[in-house]
């Protein structure tokens, strides 16, 4: 996803009113020092992004020709008619290391559940370190192959040789506990 940014000048309710008439947004991009750029996005080219991309997803920021990665970190939207009315980017260095938390997505049907067995899920969320280009989209664990008595541990996951997972290797995700 690439989102094309200009640098604008002006501040305050009146230009961020214009701003929005004109279908732009008013944004702000913070880089890992703390700077803040103030930016205008076109609305329609910013919703596509926005709406398509998890909050660890980096998107291509393209201010006034210089591209770089970068991370949706806030959004103020009205939710009366759905319209965005600011964002927030942060743009890390690209060596700097991340940390996030991710909830854990279960796929597939447990074939120990089809035996009568019940699926028990333990640990809801994982934190992860990670630079920018490596951080996943999302946490996704197949149960399909957990038959009674089978568990799924957090060193199980393969989340690539980049990526730090934080939380501790021994806990259990998911389990299938036998019937009563």
């Amino acid at each position: 996803m690439t989102v094309n940014a200009k640098i604008r000048t002006t501040t305050g309710k009146t230009a961020a009113k214009n701003l929005r008439k004109v279908g732009s947004i008013p944004a702000v991009m913070y880089n890992d020092k703390g700077e803040a750029t103030m930016l205008e996005v076109n609305a329609v080219e910013f919703n596509k992004a926005w709406r398509t991309v998890t909050n660890t997803t980096p998107v291509d920021l393209s201010v006034d020709g210089k591209v770089c990665k970068a991370l949706i970190k806030d959004v103020e939207y009205n939710i009366r008619n759905d319209a965005v009315l600011h964002a927030d980017f942060f743009v890390p260095a690209a060596d700097e290391k991340l940390v996030y938390t991710y909830k854990v997505q279960l796929v597939g049907n447990a074939a120990g559940v089809l035996k009568g067995g019940f699926l028990v899920k333990r640990v809801p969320e994982i934190k992860v370190q990670a630079t920018i280009g490596n951080l996943p989209e999302r946490v996704v664990v197949d149960v399909s192959a957990l038959n009674v008595g089978d568990e799924i541990l957090v060193k199980d996951l393969n989340l690539g040789k980049d990526v730090t997972i934080l939380t501790n290797g021994e806990a259990s995700l998911v389990s299938i506990a036998p019937a009563r």
